[in-house]
């Protein structure tokens, strides 16, 4: 018998469950999530799936987790300070491929260096402007992104700059051509800088998962859920840890095939921070083409093809006064709901409630509150935002207590960013709580504060909303059309045909809206969704089946949406995937680009041979390594080729080799 363990570390949840011989859920369990030590959360949370299932913890033969960490760290935009090399880049670059945006002002220098396309170096690397830049920022920094350009055609710049870096500062180093075979080098260094920022992060999670497990008596190897669904060892997971972006929806998939048996839906997944919504056709999800894209970044890792937007259970609600009627949007930030950050100091929370309730104007941050996250040690602050976490210290507050200056608020948005304090406002599971629907947290707290909220002035002068219920309501209608507009937006962009729009503006579109509302006058109208949609999530039996009746589908609720991602977590194989290339630099010559520097062939075959073959031993390894058994491997060749001159011209040759296998289990 195998007992497999799958744990989902979400924005608000952790879940666990236990399957056994892969067929059976025989239990689940839920902890909330413990922010400042994940470790904490994943432990409740296996100690009472074992306990609910009265099994012992060295049954367990196999244990993975998934988690959005990675990907709500990124929507979010925290992550540890980390430094950008650029190799062989123009001036500007930084600025024109977004570069900038997701530096968010750490450092980055560009220095002379890099290759051509064929291989061939372009310019010496200039190490003396290297040397002298990594003294000065090395020791402000949590870790190094590398991008040299075509590292993929030679990666020999890149991998003499990890060199020094490790050699003068001793950070972690993130090589663009580590994480993708592919050209476009400011994609790589976008793929790189985001790796980097979360290495610290993920290690943390990962260490801290194994140590409690360890504590609770589970001896199975670890395995981590990626990006693509697939699993790979933990070990891996630490060194790339940008592959585990979209790690939980795309367990979610998994899970939801595994849970349905379906092979043509639209698969949505609402966490606490994000909505991820997912095409199944024959039973399989989409890889993304062009990299997986998280919030604003487009990056260059294999992902389930997945739109992922900032839409939660805990997404911050914004009041909009435009209008007569005014109204509310959700999201993209998560902020902890008012009625859970009452369960850490009642008192603090209540009093500033019933004091906002007397008072007879709504204040600007009325209804908000904040704490730092404990147990972290904050590098390279400026001084506004150490003085504001230092005036916060390790309680709860009244966000207007703690603000001074309107100057603060960009401190405090820093500091939200980096992820050392939370802010808790008016969310969806506030909402719920108002509506009788959740009873998890403190639902006098979610009450007070939607009284609150509605009280704000609309444009007619009128307040939003007449009491704690009304404004519920108005919220949750609001999740359920931005919802509607994320499954649109995803058929919209999957399907075949020209519509003449964006997917996103034809989603929106009047005739759409008219056609979902059924219209009947000179014309008759209708527009729904063709095929049905999988509701996955904790909160989706509370939301979804209205999303369903307004889109006209049918809405598939498995017995175990509330956990699909853990399910997800140990249903899958373990695959790793390996690509190269063939270029000719000239007629009659084969250059095979591999990590340590092309070699040229003047025979074709022997040329596809060496690369399949290195690319077979490499893929087969890290397949092993990641944790697989069983191994089988699969090349797929697409040789290029032009007429001229009346004969068949080699012009480029790309190899993909999968490597799959079960993931390996311990023996009890």
């Amino acid at each position: 018998m195998t007992l497999s363990l799958g744990v989902d570390t979400g924005g608000t949840y952790t879940d666990a469950v236990l399957i056994r011989d892969e067929r059976d859920v025989i239990a689940s369990a839920k902890s909330l999530t413990t922010r400042h030590d994940l470790a904490e959360g994943i432990g409740k949370a296996v100690e009472a799936v074992l306990s609910e299932a009265k099994v012992s913890p060295s049954d367990v033969t196999l244990a993975s987790l998934s988690t959005t960490l990675a990907t709500n760290a990124l929507v979010e935009g925290q992550g540890g300070r980390v430094a950008l090399v650029l190799v062989g880049f123009r001036e500007g670059d930084i600025e024109r491929h977004g570069l900038a945006d997701a530096l968010a002002g750490d450092p980055s220098i560009l220095v002379e260096g890099g290759h051509n396309y064929a291989g061939s170096e372009g310019k010496p690397l200039d190490e003396a402007t290297l040397r002298g830049w990594l003294t000065v920022h090395g020791p402000e920094v949590s870790g190094f992104a590398v991008a040299a350009q075509f590292a993929t055609r030679n990666p020999a710049h890149e991998q003499r700059v990890m060199a020094l870096i490790q050699e003068l500062t001793g950070k972690p180093v993130s090589c663009s051509h580590h994480l993708s075979s592919k050209l476009n080098g400011p994609k790589r260094a976008m793929t790189a800088i985001l790796n980097a920022r979360l290495i610290g992060m993920i290690d943390r999670l990962i260490s801290r998962a194994q140590e409690r497990l360890g504590e609770l008596g589970v001896t199975a190897p670890l395995m981590v859920v990626r990006g693509d669904g697939a699993l790979i060892s933990s070990s891996f997971a630490r060194e790339r840890p940008i592959e585990t972006i979209l790690s939980g929806p795309a367990a979610s998939i998994v899970g939801a095939r595994w849970m349905t048996g379906a092979k043509d839906a639209l698969v949505s997944d609402i966490g606490g921070t994000t909505t991820d919504v997912a095409v199944l056709r024959d039973g399989r999800p989409a890889i993304d083409p062009d990299g997986a894209r998280v919030g604003p970044y487009r990056t260059m890792v294999e992902a389930v093809a997945m739109r992922t937007s900032g839409l939660g259970g805990d997404s911050e609600v914004h009041f909009i006064s435009e209008g007569l009627q005014g109204g509310v949007t959700l999201g993209p930030r998560r902020v902890l709901p008012v009625s859970l950050i009452a369960l850490d100091d009642p008192k603090v929370v209540h009093d500033a409630l019933d004091q906002q309730l007397r008072n007879p104007t709504v204040g600007e941050y009325d209804g908000r509150f904040v704490r730092a996250v404990p147990g972290l040690r904050p590098v390279g602050l400026e001084e506004r935002e150490r003085v504001l976490l230092e005036r916060i210290g390790d309680k709860v507050h009244p966000l207007g207590d703690v603000l001074r200056t309107r100057i603060e608020q960009k401190a405090l948005r820093r500091l939200v960013e980096r992820g050392l304090i939370q802010v808790a406002g008016v969310t969806p599971s506030d909402a719920s709580h108002a509506l009788d629907k959740v009873d998890a947290w403190d639902g006098d707290a979610a009450r007070k504060s939607l009284e609150i909220f509605g009280r704000r002035r609309t444009g007619s002068g009128n307040m939003l909303a007449v009491d704690p219920k009304n404004m519920a309501q108005i919220i949750v209608d609001q999740l359920t059309a931005q919802t509607v507009g994320a499954l649109l937006e995803t058929a919209f962009a999957e399907e075949d045909g020209d519509f003449g729009g964006t997917p996103e503006a034809l989603a929106r579109h009047p005739m759409m809206m008219a056609g979902l509302g059924q219209h009947r006058g000179l014309l008759r109208i209708d527009a729904a969704l063709n095929i049905p949609v999988i509701g996955l999530g904790a909160s989706a039996a509370s939301y979804y089946p209205a999303v369903g009746e307004r889109l006209h589908c049918q809405m598939d609720l498995p017995e175990h949406a509330g956990v699909a991602n853990a399910v997800g977590a140990v249903v899958g194989r373990v695959t790793i995937r390996k690509s190269g290339t063939i270029t000719s630099p000239s007629e009659g010559r084969y250059r095979v680009h591999l990590l340590d520097g092309p070699q040229d062939f003047v025979d074709e075959d022997e040329a596809l041979i060496c690369l399949e073959d290195v690319l077979r031993k490499g893929a087969f390894s890290e397949a092993e390594q990641a944790g697989a058994e069983e191994i089988q491997v699969v090349v797929n060749r697409d040789v290029k080729t032009a007429m001229a001159e009346g004969r068949e011209v080699f012009i480029e040759a790309e190899l993909l080799v999968e490597a799959s296998g079960r993931p390996r289990i311990a023996t009890v």
